[in-house]
């Protein structure tokens, strides 16, 4: 039903079925996910000695066009090299039992703050096919000591369709030593950094504090060619869409002559749904439905817990697309992925 109404919804790119191939290469540690032979993403797990988490890295659109920042791994000429935690697609969270796993990286002073990693820890399925790809990790979410603090189950699917790609996600949390509390905080949780041409002009140089005051600077940079633009579920564009609640966000731009889209959906069992949004216009786009108070100027607060041996799923879309899709196409898939369990 799910790839019938996937089919239904994408009116605008009609094509044959697309063949989505996941590949299991062991030696570089990632699993490489083609569309018809050509390459999508690849799920990477390096290592914590190389990044803090399992990541999404790189990903294309379906004429081959990279749309996630290339570096740290991949630099390319023109890019921000701010932030080297933001690699490619991930999911995790800045405050869990006081460790921060959003801003891990070796870049940082570990001496300053507590940190956490996300260990991959090994491959429960992996399934080609017809429109669809499955492939299902799990992870161990570790503290500074070392100890489990969470247990990770997620299940990605690769869906195909004409210039249309999407990623469907699928973590369930379970709390493993004890209760696990996610206050209140502006990073997370689930995220893309976004190669520069989807950047939205950089109007003046900015600096970013996060809770501990490590502030980074992201300078002004040459606007030639940027022309990114997020548009959110009620019609809310530009920076403006930052502390918004919406049940979708499109960054919609042009990468030399291709149209391209980049969406997140929201899905309705979520806790938190409609969440808030952390968009900015330096090239991260994430979706944090645990930041409410930090994101809504204080007007609401939300200090979330996992009671030991219980868990929580968080499920997200994220839609790549050849085109600029336009709000009734999204609205469709999005109501299509809120059936989805």
């Amino acid at each position: 039903l799910a790839c019938m109404a996937f089919t239904l919804a994408l009116t605008s790119s009609i094509g044959m079925a697309q063949k989505v191939d996941l590949v299991n290469n062991t030696k570089d540690k990632k699993v490489d996910v083609l569309v018809d032979g050509q390459p999508f993403t690849s799920y990477f797990y390096p290592g914590k000695d190389v990044l803090k988490k399992a990541v999404l890295y790189p990903v294309r659109t379906a004429e081959g066009t990279l749309i996630t920042r290339g570096w740290p791994f991949d630099p390319r000429g023109s890019e921000r090299v701010d932030h080297p935690h933001h690699v490619g697609v991930w999911l995790n969270y800045e405050d869990v039992n006081g460790n921060d796993y959003w801003n891990n990286s070796d870049a940082v002073d570990h001496s300053k703050r507590p940190y956490g990693t996300i260990v991959h820890t090994g491959i429960r399925e992996i399934t080609s096919g017809n429109q669809e790809g499955i492939l299902v990790v799990e992870a161990n979410w570790i503290d500074k000591d070392g100890k489990e603090t969470l247990r990770e189950v997620t299940t990605y699917k690769f869906l195909a369709k004409g210039k249309t790609r999407m990623i469907d996600r699928t973590t369930t949390l379970i709390a493993m030593n004890g209760d696990v509390a996610m206050p209140d905080v502006k990073d997370g949780m689930f995220a893309i950094r976004v190669t520069r041409e989807l950047e939205m002009p950089s109007e003046k140089p900015e600096i970013f504090t996060d809770a501990s005051g490590i502030a980074t600077k992201v300078p002004k940079l040459n606007n030639e060619g940027i022309t990114g633009k997020y548009r959110n579920s009620n019609g809310v564009e530009g920076e403006a869409v930052w502390g918004k609640r919406a049940i979708w966000c499109n960054l919609t731009g042009k990468i030399k002559n291709e149209n391209v889209s980049v969406a997140i959906i929201d899905h309705p069992n979520n806790v938190g749904y409609p969440a808030y949004w952390h968009a900015r216009g330096y090239g991260l786009f994430a979706v944090n439905p645990l930041g409410q108070k930090q994101l809504s100027e204080g007007k609401e607060t939300l200090n979330f817990k996992i009671n030991h041996g219980t868990a929580t799923t968080f499920r997200y879309r994220m839609v790549v697309a050849s085109e600029h899709l336009a709000d009734a196409t999204l609205n469709t898939l999005s109501q299509e992925f809120a059936k989805t369990k």
